[in-house]
């Protein structure tokens, strides 16, 4: 697994940083254009659901992990919800 990369994204009008693996953020990716998102909108999403002591970059991690385990590894509809548990 790679090191964890820097990425600007905006959320809300305002710009942050997240860090992330080269392998989420392609998964992150992978999930975005399967869901006709773009970047953005996708982390906005999740950052809206994220419960206050959940990161974005681990919350990102956890929608990537659960979009993964409910379409059974392939590219299909993403777990909706999006917690901190």
């Amino acid at each position: 697994m790679s090191r964890p990369r820097k990425h600007s994204l905006t959320l809300g009008g305002h710009r942050t940083s997240v860090s992330l693996e080269d392998e989420f953020w392609t998964a992150f990716r992978e999930i975005a254009a399967a869901e006709g998102k773009g970047l953005n909108e996708l982390a906005a999403e999740i950052d809206a659901a994220r419960g206050i002591e959940a990161g974005l970059a681990t919350a990102i991690r956890l929608y990537v992990l659960r979009f993964y385990r409910s379409s059974g590894g392939s590219q299909g509809s993403p777990a909706r919800t999006v917690s901190s548990q």
